[in-house]
């Protein structure tokens, strides 16, 4: 039911990156959700959120002391050698928009997209 919920999906934007969940969830206002995603190469993995209209913002990464401007401790990204995640707690409506995961060195950057 849409208006429970809203619909969590994923989509790999490169052959170097995958995301670990299903292709599409349901998940309902007040649930933890957990979105990663896989990286071959070694780089550090950062998370962006970008609403309709609005530019990307960056969320948090592992190792992070501070989170993005307005976005609460909800919102916590770990990551496990070349796996990135980001985990919402007690998700909310303001929560719908499409995140992405970041790798990067000081020579490369490459954005993955999923929708949630």
């Amino acid at each position: 039911d849409v208006s429970s919920g809203h619909w969590l999906t994923q989509k790999s934007t490169d052959g170097q990156s995958s995301w670990t969940q299903p292709p599409s969830s349901s998940v309902s206002l007040g649930e933890t959700v957990t979105i990663s995603c896989i990286t071959q190469s070694s780089y550090s993995i950062g998370w962006y959120q970008q609403k309709g209209g609005q530019g990307p913002r960056f969320v948090h990464c592992d190792g992070c002391s501070d989170r993005g401007e307005g976005i609460p401790d909800r919102f916590t990204a770990t990551e496990s050698g070349s796996t990135g995640s980001l985990t919402i707690t007690n998700v909310q409506a303001e929560d719908e928009a499409d995140y992405y995961c970041g790798s990067w060195n000081n020579d490369d950057t490459a954005l993955h997209g999923g929708e949630f």
